[in-house]
């Protein structure tokens, strides 16, 4: 009897001090009758990051226990602020709980202040069909509701119900599981985009019977590193489906050192960092450069401007600054998270693509489109560019955000008939002659990368990873002028 007193004791300690970390508890309603809620929990010593858990329950249900509410004392013993949404079953309406989820996320977005949370910290955690919800969360919504991490337990990612879990399938799309074009617009594998999607951890396990890992939770791994974007997987020996936060998973204390291991490992930007928006075309994207989002020129420039400032890229293959380009940069969901981003500085590198003959046709053009980009960046601009030399240039440099305009650096060959005279005689007056205009700088790269044809791919058009550091060191460079 005594033994059994000591042990009761010990295990009401620890519950007491689990709970110790945890400074509130509160309830919000995410729609008016209550029919979707978030459950915070806040830790006594925040970090600033925060996870929104997202329940799994074949979208027929909500398992939130040990797929929800037990995950809060680890949580908040780390200092993360912890919400976990019960929402709305879709009955075939999937608007339904991905409106509840973004609901919840941008609520605790507004509200970062106020919980001594990072606004940019804040990832998802999903389990099965809420692994599945989390995914759609990462890779369809709009920058101001997406995640800047996901995690994923034994997600559910295809909506082929062949390969996937049936009901998941049949509960999330309903009429729609019908519509091939929307299983695979939903089938958040084909949705990943580079440099776009979130950072993402998957569990599993190898023996899940419910949701097969090769078709799902794999699917979205390949998907994610052929992308080349940051992505974790681990999958254990045994422990099926729906292990979640259970103390009976064989592998639970080893998934929790793994797990926060990973979250260690991907620290949030300072809340004060400078934010850098890299836009352009496969040069920024990092096209022919293993590992683009690690070893690209965004990615280097990172590494040399350091923590006091936040780079992003938003570089997309084969894109013209031409509206009426085979591939318009401002018609792209980049161009877009860009603007989103609210950037303090911007990089700007595109006509390359521009000097093909098919878009060039079209070159009349290329100043109004060069205008029209940077008045939507800065709207301010559009009154400056009346302005002559250093006023304009004085008046440019007080606005937010602050724009470099990168001359294309030489097509070395002329590789999908990229022609370099139109580059230099074409492009680059246009480009200095609005610069002017609206007191912006001139990155020349034509002239600092002329010698370094060396550090091309074999193509002649795009550097290697050596161009990519020559790239990222010029325009470190100006920016720090």
């Amino acid at each position: 009897m005594k033994r059994i007193l000591f042990i009761t004791f010990l295990l009401t300690a620890c519950v007491m001090n689990a709970l110790a970390q945890t400074s509130r508890i509160f309830t919000l309603n995410l729609t008016d009758d209550g029919g979707a809620q978030m459950v915070a929990f806040l830790p006594e010593r925040p970090t600033g990051r925060a996870i929104v858990g997202i329940p799994g329950g074949g979208y027929s249900m909500l398992s939130n226990k040990h797929e929800g509410y037990d995950w809060a004392p680890w949580l908040n013993e780390r200092g993360i602020a912890y919400f976990v949404v019960n929402y709305r079953l879709p009955k075939g309406d999937r608007t339904i709980p991905v409106g509840d989820v973004e609901k919840g996320f941008r609520t605790v977005r507004d509200s970062a202040q106020v919980w001594g949370i990072n606004p940019r910290d804040v990832g998802i955690m999903g389990f099965s069909a809420g692994g599945h919800l989390a995914s759609v969360i990462s890779t369809h919504s709009a920058f101001e509701v997406r995640p800047d991490f996901s995690i994923l337990f034994y997600p559910v990612i295809s909506m082929d119900e062949r390969v996937s879990h049936v009901w998941s399938c049949r509960n999330f799309l309903g009429e729609d599981q019908k519509n091939p074009k929307m299983v695979r617009d939903f089938s958040t594998q084909h949705a990943v985009r580079r440099h776009l999607t979130p950072p993402a951890i998957i569990f599993s396990a190898s023996d899940d019977r419910v949701v097969p890992l090769v078709t799902n939770g794999l699917e979205y791994y390949r998907a994610m590193r052929n992308a080349g974007n940051d992505c974790s997987l681990y999958v254990y020996p045994t422990g099926g489906h729906g292990f979640g936060c259970g103390p009976w998973f064989k592998y639970h204390d080893q998934m929790l050192l793994e797990f926060g291991n990973w979250l260690d490992a991907h620290p949030a930007p300072q809340k004060d960092a400078i934010r850098v928006a890299c836009i352009g075309n496969s040069i920024t994207d990092g096209h022919g450069i293993e590992m683009a989002p690690v070893n690209g020129y965004p990615a280097q420039l990172q590494r040399l401007l350091g923590e006091g400032y936040w780079v992003k890229n938003f570089g997309v293959s084969s894109r013209t600054m031409l509206n009426k380009g085979d591939y318009p940069y401002m018609n792209e969901t980049a161009w877009r998270d860009a603007l989103a981003f609210k950037p303090d500085i911007v990089v700007i590198k595109l006509g390359t693509n521009d000097s093909k003959p098919q878009n060039w046709q079209h070159g009349a053009e290329f100043e109004s489109d060069l205008r029209q980009m940077i008045t939507t960046l800065c709207p301010d601009l559009a009154q400056k560019k009346v302005k002559k030399g250093k006023k304009a240039k004085k008046a440019a440099q007080s606005q937010k955000p602050q724009i470099f305009i990168c001359t294309p650096i030489p097509a070395f060959k002329s590789t999908w008939e990229i022609n370099d005279s139109v580059i230099q005689n074409g492009i680059i007056p246009i480009q200095q002659k609005v610069a002017k205009e609206c007191g912006l700088q001139v990155i020349d790269l034509h002239t600092l990368f002329a010698n370094d044809g060396d550090k091309m791919l074999p193509d002649g058009i795009h550097p290697n990873e050596k161009g990519a550091a020559r790239i990222a060191q010029i325009v470190a460079e100006a920016l720090k002028h």
